[in-house]
């Protein structure tokens, strides 16, 4: 069985209950219980699921050794800073935190109290993304299409910081190399903030990600796929599906069902499909228990502080640029 970590949830919303639940049956964490500013939420979340609700911030911050940070953003680093100075690890749902500054002093935080951090970007963990990423290998080009449906409760959060950033991430995460420019243009429609934005990132090895995301589509999409010299990938987020066309120099004597491209020049590249495993795992319950693993056998964090930080200053980047254009 193992190390168990005691664990509490601060905020107790749609994700909130999600992260309870998978606290709850996780075999590396005791879930001791959560709290929320509303006591409405808190009555009916323990009498829903029968979860302890503690009385103050404080007082579960003071009983546990992870605190889960699934507030909105608006109240991250108050709560953040608050666990970290009571030498707590932090898991904080995305963004971050609402400033870059923000972000930099929760990480000096963190390394002057030895504690460690972790940022919800959940689709580094998702089944597809992990199923490809090591085929990911210098990649050239990029482009990542994030659409939802019109929801009015998520219009409060500018699109970038609610769909892109997760794109945003496992661009970064894939790309070694510097962000060397940024450029974006978007448009509102039914918000007062951009609704629908495209941004456009180079990085110092030449690489591009054309980055799209909407919150007023007709249907829901969350696709990527990423173009390099020998190989396309596509992840399909949303239906956990994924294809990989690789190419190789044909041989001489290519056989009467191999898949051949001849280019203008007469070079021949056989092309060959590879269908990587898709792993069957619970993506948020994933960054949890690797969280988990990570404080237990002090090894270094999937996505951690600095990572959310690199994502943060790239959508606050584009932010400030799609509403620009829009206004």
């Amino acid at each position: 069985m193992g190390v168990k970590l005691k664990a509490g949830v601060l905020g107790a919303g749609h994700l909130g209950k999600i992260h309870l639940r998978l606290l709850h049956q996780s075999n590396k964490y005791e879930l001791l219980g959560f709290f929320d500013e509303s006591p409405e939420v808190q009555q009916q979340v323990t009498k829903e699921f029968g979860f302890h609700a503690f009385p103050s911030a404080q007082a579960l911050i003071e009983a546990v050794d992870v605190v889960d940070i699934v507030t909105p953003t608006l109240y991250h680093f108050d709560l953040a800073k608050l666990a970290i100075t009571n030498g707590k690890h932090v898991f904080l749902e995305k963004p971050i935190t609402k400033t870059v500054a923000q972000a930099q002093e929760l990480i000096d935080l963190a390394d002057k109290h030895k504690v460690l951090g972790q940022v919800g970007h959940v689709e580094r963990f998702n089944p597809a993304f992990l199923a490809v990423k090591d085929h990911i290998n210098k990649s050239m080009f990029i482009e990542t299409h994030r659409l939802a449906e019109f929801n009015p409760r998520g219009t409060d959060v500018p699109v970038v910081l609610d769909l892109m950033i997760h794109d945003i991430d496992t661009v970064l995460s894939v790309v070694d190399a510097p962000v060397s420019k940024v450029s974006a243009s978007g448009v509102a429609i039914i918000s007062e903030t951009p609704d629908i934005a495209n941004a456009r990132i180079e990085f110092e090895n030449g690489c591009v990600a054309n980055l799209t995301a909407s919150r007023i589509s007709l249907k829901n999409m969350r696709k990527a796929r990423f173009f390099q010299k020998d190989a396309y990938i596509s992840v399909d987020y949303l239906e956990k599906k994924v294809e990989v066309v690789k190419m190789h120099d044909a041989p001489e004597d290519v056989g009467a069902f191999d898949m051949v491209l001849e280019n203008a020049q007469g070079k021949k590249k056989r092309i060959y499909f590879d269908n990587p495993e898709i792993p069957e795992v619970n993506a948020i319950l994933m960054e949890l228990e690797c969280f988990a693993d990570a404080i237990i056998n002090n090894t270094a964090v999937i996505v951690s502080l600095q990572h959310g930080l690199d994502a943060l200053d790239v959508a606050l980047k584009i932010t400030d640029l799609v509403e620009k254009s829009s206004q």
